[in-house]
Parts: C-alpha cells; sequence; structure tokens
C-alpha cells in the first residue's frame, strides 16, 4: 500500500517536471542552427532537444547494424557468435525434442520409431552419451541385435558410458547363451560399479552356475556390505556357498578339508537339509557320534526329512532292528504328527517286524496324505501280517496312481529335482530349492519314493518278503522298483 503511493507519488512528480521542462522551452529565447552545405537550418530550444534524442537514436542503430555486420563476418569465418550461439540453441531444441520422441516410443515398445528418432536427435545433438544410449537400447527392441552391440562398444569408449556399454554386451552374451563371455563382463562391470544391486545378482548367479563357489562367496559379501541383502538372508546362502565348495571339495577327495567345511556350513545355518547331512558325515568319519547325533537332530526339529533320517541311521549301521528303533525314539518325539515321522517310525517297525506297530505308526497316513510311499508301506504291512497277495498288489496298485510326496522343487520355475543343488537345473537361479509337494504329482522322481534303508538286515524274512511283494508287480510297471524295499544297504545304511 505504501510503496504503491510512493509509486503514484513519483509518476506526479515526474510529470510535473516534464511540463514544466517542456514549458520552459517554449518559453525560451533562442536555439540551434546547422549548417549543411552553406545552408543554414534553425532549430528551436524544443526543436534541439528532439533533434538530439533522434540523433543518439540514430548511432545507436548504427552502431547495432555495425555489430550485426561484424557477428554475421565471424559468422561466415566459423566463429562462436551470437548468431551461431542461436543456431546452436535451435538445433538443441531440435534434437532434444527427437530424443524425447525416441524415448517416448521406446516406452511404448515402438523400436523402430525409437531408433529413427534417435538417428535424428544424433544429427542434432553432440551428445554421443544419450544418443547411443537411446539407439542401442532402440535397436535391441527393433531386433537389430548387430547395431546394438556396436553401440555398446561405443559406449565402452568412453569413461562416463563404459559401465553401461559392457553391461549391455554383458546383457546380449547372456540372450545368446555365452555364460563364458558373460561371466568375464559381468566381472568387468562389477569392478566398475560394484553397488549396482542388478549386477550383483547376474555376476552370483553365473558364478554359481559356473561353480566358482569361492568368488561367489565375495560376490555376496559385497551385497551384504553394500546393503542390498539382509544379513539372516545372507548368513543363509553363504552356508549354501560354503556347502556347495564342501561338495567340490568331497569330489576331489579331499576329505579332510570337505569335512571342515560342511561343518562350517552347517554351522552357519543349521537348517540347511544337505549341510547336516554332509556335517554328520564328517562327525562320523571322525568318530564323533553324538555331534552327528545333534546336528541331525537339529536339522529335523526346522524340517524332517529322508536323508536326515539315513544320515541318523548311518550313525549305527551294524545295530539290530530293536536297538534302530529305541534310537531313533528322540526324533519320533520331534513333530510326531509329521508325515514323515509316522512313515519313518512304521518303517522302522517294519523293520522290527512288528507288524501291528508299524500299522499304528502309520495310521490313516493314506487317506489323510496319500504318497506311493504311504501305500508301499502299507503292502509291506500286510506282506508281513500274512494277507493274500491280492490285497498285498492293491496297495500296489495303488501305489502307481498316488502322488509322489515331497520333492526338491525350485520356487522359481517349479522344476522338480531328483537331489538338492545350490542352483536349478531349469532356470539356474540360486538357492531356490524348496523341500515341498510339486504342484502337479505326475513328473517322477526316485528320491521321493525310495525307502529309507532302516528296514532289516540283508537276507532277513522281512526283506525276502517284501521283495517278493514288488516281484510280483514288476510285470505291470516299473516306476516301482525293487530296491525300494528291498535294498537295505541304501543311502549308506
Amino acid at each position: 500500500m505504501i510503496w504503491s503511493l510512493f509509486k503514484i507519488i513519483f509518476f506526479v512528480c515526474a510529470v510535473a517536471a516534464l511540463a514544466l521542462g517542456a514549458g520552459y522551452l517554449l518559453e525560451a529565447e533562442g536555439g540551434l542552427t546547422v549548417v549543411v552545405g552553406g545552408r543554414e537550418y534553425p532549430f528551436g530550444p524544443l526543436e534541439s532537444v528532439i533533434a538530439l534524442f533522434a540523433l543518439v537514436i540514430v548511432i545507436w542503430l548504427g552502431l547495432k547494424l555495425l555489430g550485426l555486420l561484424i557477428a554475421l563476418w565471424k559468422f561466415l569465418n566459423g566463429d562462436e557468435t551470437a548468431l551461431s550461439r542461436y543456431f546452436a540453441r535451435n538445433k538443441a531444441a531440435k534434437g532434444f525434442d527427437a530424443l524425447a520422441e525416441g524415448m517416448m516410443a521406446l516406452a511404448s515398445g515402438e523400436g523402430r520409431v525409437a531408433l529413427a528418432k534417435a538417428e535424428k536427435a544424433d544429427r542434432y545433438l553432440n551428445r554421443r552419451e544419450l544418443t547411443n544410449l537411446l539407439t542401442a537400447q532402440a535397436a535391441e527392441m527393433a531386433g537389430d541385435r548387430k547395431k546394438a552391440e556396436e553401440t555398446y562398444r561405443k559406449l565402452v569408449q568412453s569413461e562416463s558410458t563404459r559401465f553401461v556399454g559392457v553391461r549391455g554386451i554383458m546383457k546380449q552374451k547372456l540372450a545368446d547363451g555365452d555364460t563364458d563371455t558373460a561371466l568375464k563382463l559381468a566381472e568387468k562391470a562389477f569392478a566398475l560399479k560394484p553397488k549396482h544391486e542388478d549386477t550383483q545378482d547376474v555376476l552370483l548367479k553365473l558364478q554359481a552356475a559356473d561353480e566358482d563357489w569361492t568368488g561367489a562367496r565375495k560376490t555376496l559379501s559385497a551385497k551384504l556390505r553394500y546393503g542390498s541383502m539382509p544379513r539372516d538372508l545372507h548368513k543363509r546362502r553363504d552356508a549354501v556357498l560354503a556347502l556347495s565348495e564342501a561338495k567340490k571339495i568331497f569330489d576331489e577327495d579331499q576329505t579332510i578339508e570337505a569335512r571342515e567345511a560342511a561343518i562350517a556350513a552347517n554351522k552357519q545355518s543349521p537348517d540347511l537339509i544337505p549341510a547336516a547331512v554332509m556335517a554328520a558325515q564328517g562327525y562320523i568319519e571322525k568318530g564323533q557320534k553324538k555331534y552327528a547325533a545333534r546336528v541331525l537332530k537339529k536339522a529335523w526339529e526346522a524340517q524332517p526329512h529322508p536323508d536326515l533320517a539315513a544320515a541318523f541311521a548311518a550313525i549305527e549301521p551294524d545295530e539290530t532292528p530293536a536297538a534302530r528303533l529305541k534310537r531313533f525314539g528322540q526324533l519320533g518325539r520331534v513333530h510326531p504328527d509329521s508325515s514323515e515321522t509316522k512313515m519313518l517310525m512304521s518303517e522302522l517297525n517294519i523293520a522290527a517286524e512288528d507288524f501291528p506297530a508299524a500299522r499304528r505308526a502309520l495310521g490313516d497316513l493314506f487317506e489323510t496324505d496319500p504318497t506311493i510311499r504311504s501305500a508301499t508301506l502299507m503292502a509291506a504291512i500286510e506282506r508281513g501280517q500274512g494277507a493274500s497277495d491280492a490285497v498285498v498288489q492293491g496297495w500296489l496298485t495303488r501305489a502307481l496312481s498316488a502322488p509322489r510326496g515331497p520333492q526338491w522343487v525350485c520356487d522359481n520355475c517349479q522344476n522338480i529335482e531328483p537331489e538338492w543343488t545350490p542352483t536349478c537345473n531349469n532356470c539356474a537361479a540360486f538357492d531356490t530349492l524348496t523341500w515341498k509337494r510339486p504342484p502337479s504329482a505326475m513328473v517322477a522322481m526316485p528320491g521321493g519314493t525310495e525307502m529309507l534303508p532302516l528296514l532289516a538286515p540283508k537276507g532277513s524274512d522281512v526283506a525276502d518278503a517284501t521283495n517278493a511283494v514288488l516281484e510280483t508287480t514288476a510285470a505291470d510297471s516299473d516306476v516301482i522298483e525293487a530296491e525300494d524295499l528291498g535294498n537295505p544297504q541304501k543311502k549308506g545304511a
């Protein structure tokens, strides 16, 4: 409000001053006389002032025209001037418009349009890092892999865009199935940007597929260090890598190193079933049966599994069926309602030739949770109790159409593996195998149907009886193998 008042007062004073000055000039005498070519041009006071202003304007316009001529001369000579900057701004504006249109086309899935816009932007802009990136991605979308690779190689030549170029070529090599080259490129990309999470994941996956467990553990540690993986997940996956490293050492017959590595892996993740089995085997080799039993029991508490029971049996391979049944009581009391526990206790009672107890242990498991294994156990129980061949064959017929039960299933692609591996053999995903029921029970896997080697010593009446059961149905199908019931030496018992 006050400032507005000041502006009004200033405007009134200025108008008054101009009016006063104009009146003074009109009343003043004298003036200005200009002589041009012998002729005089008289000017009054007011006319003199107007002429002076006109002269100033003419001189200003003359200087501007002179500057324009000089700028034009410099422009023609290639020097930077206002004219060159004007045209450069227009050119850059057209280039950025083309770049924006190319990015929109790329986001819309129009590869050819994006490639054309990228080429147009490249003509107008002097920003190779932008236009080359758009060109490479557009060429990939348009299916021009050769042009995409050429452009990515141009990006590699510049330090500022080297990571993008290396990563682009790496993805192309992965798409081509050239994992060896892709692994080297992933290592290079990781060295350039160790914090990049996607590069970490690709490198870890390639190292695991290449069985470079030492390098994979370093990459995993980097993921933890840079905050791209929670500590509990890192601990679990580092245990998986340590176990894989131990298995590799074991395959090379370096048993002492493998044993120590397996024990270390089990300490990192006690619920990892393969690690518990290998650690228990290491303790057994060292004669530390108590530690082996403790490791297996802790893993059983996390999840009952046939491999754990087989390893538990291997602690005392020469014990009698009755002694084994008594020793396995400590596992039977853990998760007593589990299907695995029921089948385990039923097998132990069959091995001890206590068929009524085996039936009680199994209960109504086939009705509530039917599997090939539970049906086969019922066949063995019926044979042991002297049932007719028709009854036994009836159970084995049910086994042919029963689900396989829990297996190692990949959480990523639902592929079923016969045994645990650190990476899925189908999709190469790392640490995705879970012991669970597959979505489809149509795939036959031997690991889900084999009975544990707990039935009876070789040559006993029970073993002969169960072999006879299987021999009667061998002609019907080769899905139920004779060794499923009759080979008590399986899995190290």
